[in-house]
């Protein structure tokens, strides 16, 4: 498998004075009213479990709302600067936790709108909080990338995609959710390159989002370089990594697991440096892991089990990160 990116347009990028922040002070989180397991995304989703979601069915929504709340806390306290908009009951929307799969937010003041696999995500794109951020930020363009869903093709944001976006770089693991065409056409409309790779669990399941494999740092990168079957593109994921200067923490496929590459850096007001990530990714790094890491930012975890066990997702897949210029 080819990549769209030369390694000379990277030392190019490298030498650059014109980098773009990786990390901002500014998260947008959507407070769930009907969180549940989502029949429609577990056919792709092998982190989802069925056997724990049937045995909290009835307390989900209420479970997942006490995590996110002590999420929120935690961030808050921190001293990130969090907006949190409130889910609508209707239309049924049991994933709309997870709004880093339908919106990105850039620099640039483009707002990007993208293809979702379940017909259920797709009510998650909401233009009312599209106006409600151009209250406070510049909002440049929309690129609505939706109509590829008359295709059956897909590309879920920041959980199919991770971003360097000191660089301009695109990660990207192909899968049923991440399409190679809709991707393409990503790199087109904002001027992002782009590494496609496969990626595959230890039954030879391709891992449905790149975000749970891999979390891009300013000068660090976490990845499961392990789940990259093919030698070359497993070559090249590492190239592009170091040539971009960046500190590899390799993590196992049971950490994989176990959320570890589903982290994000996110800066406090202040601009200290903050890696968030759930207690399940946290105990399941090494101290060595940890160590590395505590070099580059501070490590803060909360627990997200249940949101974990029924919807698939972490930490990561919680929070937007709001890059648009402020007014």
């Amino acid at each position: 498998m080819n990549s769209l990116i030369p390694m000379r347009s990277i030392r190019s990028i490298r030498t650059s004075t014109q980098v773009q922040p990786q990390s901002t002070s500014r998260i947008m989180m959507i407070r769930p009213v009907r969180f549940a397991y989502n029949e429609q995304t577990a056919g792709s989703n092998e982190f989802m479990d069925a056997d724990f979601a049937q045995e909290t069915r009835k307390i989900a929504q209420e479970k997942a709302l006490e995590e996110f709340e002590q999420m929120v806390t935690v961030l808050t306290a921190a001293g990130v600067d969090v907006t949190v908009y409130e889910d609508t009951v209707s239309p049924y929307s049991p994933d709309s936790i997870f709004p880093n799969n339908w919106v990105s937010l850039h620099q640039s003041g483009k707002v990007v709108l993208y293809p979702m696999m379940a017909p259920n995500r797709r009510v998650e794109r909401r233009r009312d909080i599209i106006d409600d951020l151009r209250e406070r930020y510049h909002v440049e363009e929309i690129i609505d990338l939706t109509h590829f869903e008359q295709e059956g093709k897909f590309l879920e944001a920041t959980g199919s995609m991770v971003l360097d976006r000191r660089f301009k770089i695109a990660y990207a693991c192909l899968s049923p959710r991440t399409d190679a065409e809709v991707l393409d056409a990503f790199a087109r409309a904002t001027g992002y390159e782009v590494v496609k790779f496969s990626a595959f669990d230890d039954n030879d399941v391709p891992v449905y989002h790149t975000n749970v494999l891999m979390c891009i740092g300013d000068v660090f990168a976490v990845v499961c370089l392990e789940a990259i079957k093919n030698p070359d593109e497993k070559f090249l994921v590492r190239s592009v990594l170091e040539e971009t200067g960046k500190y590899i923490v390799e993590i196992t496929m049971e950490q994989m697991k176990h959320f570890a590459g589903n982290m994000l850096l996110v800066r406090t007001k202040k601009d200290a440096k903050l890696l968030v990530m759930s207690t399940s990714a946290f105990q399941s790094l090494s101290d060595q892991q940890r160590n590395a890491l505590d070099d580059y930012a501070e490590l803060i975890h909360t627990d997200l089990s249940m949101i974990e066990g029924n919807g698939g997702g972490s930490a990561r897949c919680m929070m937007a990160e709001i890059h648009l210029p402020l007014k």
